[in-house]
């Protein structure tokens, strides 16, 4: 049943839009920027939604079943910024009054973490979209995991609201197709069709049939001709709601900027202030007294602060259903909060892999698989997959089956070729929260997700990447498939943590470091070939947290430092032997991690790459981007200049320089010997 109005048109009804809509102007008139025109259009949907239909309890932002929300274009803050103030979620007045200035609590886009209400950081568009099914994915998982016929403890909806914008990028067609294959019928989408983009009107570049691709997507596609008719917005929210095997499509059609004389539909109005005048005849036109600025009527107030009491009787309401479910089933009870909470720091004391059934040599992608299998035993929210790659990436859990409209309780996704979408909707499924999303592709595609990469290093998301075919040692496929700029590359994101383990008892560390890390992303980067298992001596397991070690190390005070990752760890210790042959001291150090490495203290570095030594030499099939922090003014590298070479991967290695005999003679050149 949809909601009641007071009346169709109602003064309280108009003076709650009109509300949010001069908040909005008044914010982004005394900012001297922002987008006033989304939310000037779309106001009459978000207080529909936000005081009618949506579930959720503004005194306490985290409650577990409240409906998610996302606003996919966050240069429409202001929108969602009026409805937390207005709503009761502590965002103050003064908050508003300090839209986009420094160290305020309503910055220029909405940033998770920073704002209570926020449900992801948005702005870079398509995005949120991908967001948003990745938390309806996480919630019909957790459900078909959790709920029992008397109790339904994961049980809510994910609106998302997008523009033109939104559905122009690819992102949003992987995401909205990905999301009709599942059914996903929480998943509830509200499409601002104003017809405007910032360069004019969007017939410029975008004149698809947007109803016809999402029905092809397997979605429920209806449109709302009128998006200011409160009524008709409410029907349209309770027939999606209604929906249980689609996700729905509302196509709204609104006005930009709405109300505004000069600046209603016009490309003008989409990322500029209104100006003064302007904002004054917009007032006058709402009947608004054009010298009340930040004005909330006390009616209005009263009836957005219903949404309090309603939101603390619906958590109540859950709190009992949860109480029977922990009588009922404590041990599952117990797994849904710790993984709701997501803690696992310490939860592995002893390695659940040692490898002891490997003679000699494995890969490091096949080491992971083994390690993700192991773990996965032990933490059932551990969900993942792969863009169609899961045999090369070895990221089937086995124990487990696939994720599928008809299996939702499967923890396998098959995510198809869409890297992108994978990898915002892995962020979607983390900011749900209960689950410990992984996802895998070939490193050189890791280019294809960036975005979503950076957005969780944003918003210090603990998600997993399997980036696999980590180097020239590819071979055959050739330079479109042997990434040589994306270690650099990722490491140049803030707050990723990027581990390339030398071998399978590495690899299990780096799963360890992984799971356990609850302060943001980290990507594994795993070899194709096969690498030599380091077990005897200084070459046995060690605890990889300050992210490097020494493996080999000469009597006396080294002559020579050399520092590699994966692979090339290897490699390097063979030409350490030769360099001792020679009577060359050379201390090999393995360095999977410069962002665990930075982490050490001063003490403990110096331990490792001795400051008293000048000549270092690092090994790497990478670019030299970013190396000379570590070996220092008469360091050296030997790298990649330019891009690869299709052929065995171990002689494309070779014609590189990637061999004992030439680290050996870097060497040699570096000591002047």
């Amino acid at each position: 049943m949809s909601a009641d109005f007071l009346g169709s048109g109602s003064d309280l009804d108009e003076r709650c839009v009109n509300t949010i809509r001069l908040l909005s102007v008044d914010a982004i008139e005394k900012a001297a920027s922002g987008h006033p025109g989304a939310p000037m259009g779309l106001a009459p949907a978000g207080y529909v939604l936000w005081t009618k239909m949506l579930r959720h309890n503004p005194k306490n932002p985290d409650w577990i079943d409240r409906d998610r929300f996302v606003l996919s274009g966050g240069h429409a803050s202001m929108l969602l910024y009026s409805l937390l103030h207005l709503t009761g979620y502590g965002v103050s007045l003064d908050d508003i009054k300090q839209f986009r200035q420094w160290g305020s609590r309503t910055p220029g886009h909405p940033e998770f973490g920073h704002t209570p209400g926020v449900e992801t950081t948005t702005g870079p568009l398509g995005q949120g979209f991908a967001n948003a099914v990745g938390m309806a994915m996480a919630e019909r998982h957790l459900g078909a995991v959790y709920n029992r016929p008397d109790g339904q403890i994961v049980d809510h909806h994910t609106f998302v609201f997008c523009g033109d914008g939104d559905l122009m990028e690819g992102l949003s067609s992987e995401a909205a197709s990905l999301a009709g294959h599942l059914g996903l019928g929480k998943l509830i989408c509200l499409y601002d069709d104003n017809g405007i983009s910032i360069e004019g009107g969007t017939d410029i570049a975008f004149t698809e049939d947007v109803a016809a691709r999402f029905a092809a997507f397997n979605w429920d596609v209806f449109r709302v001709e009128d998006g200011n008719d409160l009524q008709s917005i409410s029907e349209a929210l309770t027939r999606a709601k209604g929906e249980t095997n689609r996700p729905s499509l509302i196509l709204l059609k609104t006005h930009i900027a709405f109300g505004s004389p000069n600046k209603q539909d016009s490309s003008d109005a989409h990322g500029a202030p209104l100006g003064k005048e302007e904002t004054r005849l917009v007032k006058e036109n709402f009947k608004w007294p054009a010298d009340a600025f930040f004005s909330v009527p006390d009616d209005a107030l009263k009836e957005f602060g219903k949404c309090v009491e309603k939101g603390k009787e619906a958590e109540a309401a859950w709190m009992k259903k949860y109480d029977d479910f922990k009588t009922l089933d404590p041990d599952a009870a117990h797994r849904f909060q710790r993984d709701m909470a997501g803690d696992y720091e310490g939860f592995f004391k002893e390695p659940l892999v040692d490898f002891s059934d490997v003679s000699g040599s494995m890969s490091t992608r096949a080491a992971s698989g083994k390690a993700l299998n192991a773990m996965a035993e032990k933490i059932p929210a551990l969900m993942g997959g792969s863009a169609d790659l899961a045999p090369s990436n070895n990221t089937i859990i086995k124990s487990s089956h696939d994720f599928q409209k008809t299996s939702l309780d499967g923890r396998n996704i098959r995510f198809g070729v869409r890297e992108h979408a994978m990898g915002s909707i892995m962020n979607g499924m983390s900011l749900h929260k209960g689950l410990k999303p992984f996802g895998g592709t070939f490193l050189v595609f890791a280019d294809y997700m960036r975005p979503a990469i950076r957005l969780a290093a944003l918003m210090k998301l603990p998600v997993i990447y399997v980036f696999t075919h980590d180097s020239v040692a590819v071979g055959e496929d050739g330079p479109t498939h042997q990434p040589v700029e994306h270690l650099a590359s990722l490491r140049a994101i803030p707050g990723l943590t990027v581990i390339r383990p030398a071998d399978a008892l590495e690899t299990w560390e780096a799963w360890k470091i992984a799971v356990e890390n609850p302060g943001g992303p980290v990507a594994l980067i795993l070899s194709r070939q096969n690498l030599p298992i380091l077990r005897d001596g200084k070459q046995a397991p060690a605890a990889l947290a300050g992210g490097a070690r020494i493996l080999l190390e000469p009597d006396g005070k080294p002559d020579v430092i050399i520092i590699s990752t994966g692979s090339e760890v290897h490699i390097s210790l063979e030409a350490g032997k030769k360099l001792a042959e020679k009577g060359v001291g050379a201390k090999v150090v393995s360095m999977p991690s410069w962002e665990l490495f930075d982490k050490l203290g001063p003490e403990e570095r110096d331990q490792i790459i001795d400051p008293d030594v000048p000549t270092r030499l690092a090994v790497e099939a990478g670019i030299p981007m970013g190396w000379e922090k570590y070996t220092g003014n008469r360091g050296a590298m030997i790298g990649m200049t330019g891009f690869g070479a299709s052929g065995p991967g171990g002689e494309v290695m070779a014609k590189f320089g990637f061999t004992p005999e030439r680290v050996v003679e870097r060497v040699m050149e570096a000591l002047g010997k």
